[in-house]
């Protein structure tokens, strides 16, 4: 009797029961179960921009690593340099074309002592800045510098007669030593002046 309970038993338990729901099956089709809908709480990243890391050298000494221009090779001053043919004395010398076109233009029209004087004081100022700068070096036997030292003594000495001249002119006579400060012979120096003011002008722009 025991046997056949047993029996009885088992066949029982291994028969499938019919209307019982399933939940899983694990054969071939996975987890059947419900799952969280994750895009409701997942938020994607917004893409960052890239931008360059630049890296801030300080102190960089460039003397360290840079080789220096060799200035005293002539090929690399020559060709690579390419000196400026222009040179300081002649944009020196260029500076005294204008001061010597109003002393020329000052005898042409005639001027007054005073304006003509003036003009004269100003080209005569510059001359001595340019002898104190160029009378040692090689540029002091050029003829343009020795021209403008020359010109300016004479211009000088012009304006000199001419101030004593108005001056002095009511009490000489034009006769043995007031000859000088006769009107005719100061008129005489202005016309030569000019002359030498109009070749210094001409050498000066050729000297460019």
């Amino acid at each position: 009797m025991k046997k056949l309970f047993a029996i009885i038993f088992t066949i029982l338990f291994c028969m499938p029961v019919y209307g019982a729901k399933k939940s899983f099956d694990f054969e071939g089709k996975g987890y059947l179960g419900t799952l969280p809908n994750l895009t409701r709480q997942y938020q994607p990243a917004e893409p960052k921009s890239t931008k360059p890391i630049i890296e801030q050298v300080e102190n960089f000494h460039s003397a360290d690593l840079i080789k220096p221009v060799p200035r005293d090779n002539p090929a690399f001053v020559n060709i690579i340099l390419k000196q400026d043919k222009t040179t300081r004395y002649v944009n020196d010398i260029n500076e005294f074309i204008p001061m010597l076109e109003k002393i020329y233009n000052s005898i042409e029209n005639g001027e007054s002592v005073q304006l003509f004087n003036a003009k004269v004081y100003f080209f005569n100022k510059n001359a001595d800045y340019l002898r104190d700068k160029y009378i040692e070096r090689p540029e002091g036997e050029y003829i343009s510098f020795k021209r403008l030292m020359a010109l300016s003594t004479h211009a000088k000495s012009i304006a000199l007669l001419r101030f004593e001249a108005q001056k002095y002119n009511p009490y000489l006579a034009y006769s043995g030593a007031g000859y000088i400060y006769d009107p005719d012979n100061i008129a005489q120096q202005l016309e030569y002046l000019k002359k030498e003011v109009e070749r210094a002008i001409l050498l000066l722009k050729d000297a460019n």
